[in-house]
């Protein structure tokens, strides 16, 4: 509830219906009612029974005078402001939460107190012989009180929870920016502000990169060991302890509606090298090189994000390697690659290779007839394979993505006159 809204309640009724005179009556007797009222309140609650501490019993008598005279000066004047009372309220309802507790005991004390208010009441009233119905209107007037105490209370440690929070999320986000700083933050620095965030300092982590169109509502169901920024350019999270027991499953459930990928598993001051591969396997998925559904793990791809880790030494070693195939058209080019990769990959057993491709035997034959006119020694070296197969690898991933390499030969080659076109496009 508002201070606005609070005010608007305490101005209505019942408080014009009570006789003004009435003040006056009760003024006398305020000191006899808040001495019972600090009395009863300290029996009856746990929190509040400290009558040896002083500045504690000091704040207690201060708070139950302050609601006594309100409530007189506001029943001899229907006018008085109800600012100063809520307010008091509310910076109670902040210390409470300021000093860790819950709000029951203020509550309990509330009611505690208004039930001492009301007996005092009755028996005035049947002392000064005051009709039932001007009982009945303090009755409520009581009542509601109360309730507009109890809800400034808890808006005032609304608030505080709030801001607590809201601090306690910038100082994560703090520790996150300085996890993934390049050069590496020294171990003391990330040490004293992971204290400061209330974060225990893990053996390992692993950062996750994600993507723009993460849906938030299903990553408020992170844990709250795992740091969160969705507000940075690139929205980034590192989870502390990722290959501990269950939290593969865990992080699977949380990001399940999410473009995300997990770097690997390192040292804590390490997050920033975790987060530059999860980075990449990101890029690598969202282009299609890497086929994955639901979460990507950067471990599971290594040796693609290997091949694909400088595309322009890609281009330059299929340049060199498949500069044999330039002369072909598409079509052929096409054909002879995927025959190749399937002879490399199948431990060059062309039987092998035509039930891959689902293909005649013979048809293979005659195509590793032409690689051979083709590339020659090449395919008896064995490190000019491992180049082959890595270019023919990269070339198939990015043809299946409509993407591919165009590259063009600036040398002179056997078979390749300068200045034509390696199209590997399909």
């Amino acid at each position: 509830m508002t201070g606005e809204t609070g005010a608007s309640a305490l101005s209505h009724q019942p408080w014009v219906d009570i006789p003004q005179e009435l003040a006056e009556m009760i003024r006398p007797h305020l000191d006899e009612v808040a001495d019972d009222m600090i009395q009863e309140i300290q029996a009856r609650v746990r929190e509040y029974s400290r009558p040896g501490d002083g500045p504690y019993s000091a704040t207690l008598r201060l708070a139950v005078e302050r609601v006594l005279q309100y409530f007189v000066d506001r029943i001899g004047s229907p006018d008085t402001p109800a600012e100063s009372v809520t307010d008091f309220f509310r910076a109670i309802g902040r210390g409470e939460a300021g000093e860790g507790r819950s709000l029951d005991a203020l509550q309990a004390a509330t009611r505690v107190g208004g039930l001492i208010a009301w007996r005092h009441i009755s028996e005035g009233a049947v002392a000064l012989n005051i009709a039932a119905k001007v009982v009945a209107i303090l009755g409520e007037a009581l009542l509601t009180f109360q309730d507009e105490l109890a809800a400034a209370a808890a808006e005032g440690y609304a608030q505080a929870q709030s801001a607590a929070a809201g601090e306690m999320q910038r100082r994560r986000r703090r520790l996150l920016d300085l996890l993934l700083s390049t050069p590496p933050s020294s171990m003391e620095a990330i040490a004293d502000l992971a204290a400061a965030a209330h974060w225990p300092l893990p053996r390992t982590v692993a950062a996750v990169a994600l993507g723009g169109n993460h849906q938030d509502t299903r990553l408020h169901a992170l844990p709250p060991d795992i740091l969160a920024d969705l507000t940075r350019r690139r929205p980034s999270l590192i989870i502390p302890d990722p290959d501990g027991p269950g939290r593969a499953k865990l992080i699977d459930r949380a990001l399940a509606d999410c473009v995300a990928a997990v770097g690997p598993t390192v040292p804590l001051n390490e997050a920033a090298r975790s987060m530059q591969w999860a980075r990449q396997t990101l890029a690598l998925s969202q282009r299609g090189i890497i086929e994955e559904t639901g979460v990507v793990r950067c471990v599971e791809h290594i040796s693609t994000l290997i091949v694909f880790r400088d595309e322009d030494l890609l281009e330059s070693l299929a340049l060199r390697r498949l500069a044999p195939l330039a002369h072909l058209r598409a079509s052929q080019q096409d054909r002879l690659a995927e025959t190749l990769l399937a002879w490399l990959q199948a431990g060059r057993n062309a039987n092998e290779v035509a039930m891959r491709l689902h293909v005649h035997p013979q048809t293979v034959r005659y195509r590793l007839r032409q690689l051979e006119d083709l590339f020659g020694d090449q395919l008896l070296d064995p490190d000019q394979r491992f180049d082959l197969e890595i270019v023919l690898r990269a070339r198939r991933l990015l043809m299946a993505q409509g993407e591919g390499l165009a590259l063009e030969v600036t040398a002179p080659h056997k078979v390749v006159a300068a200045g034509e076109v390696i199209a590997f496009r399909g």
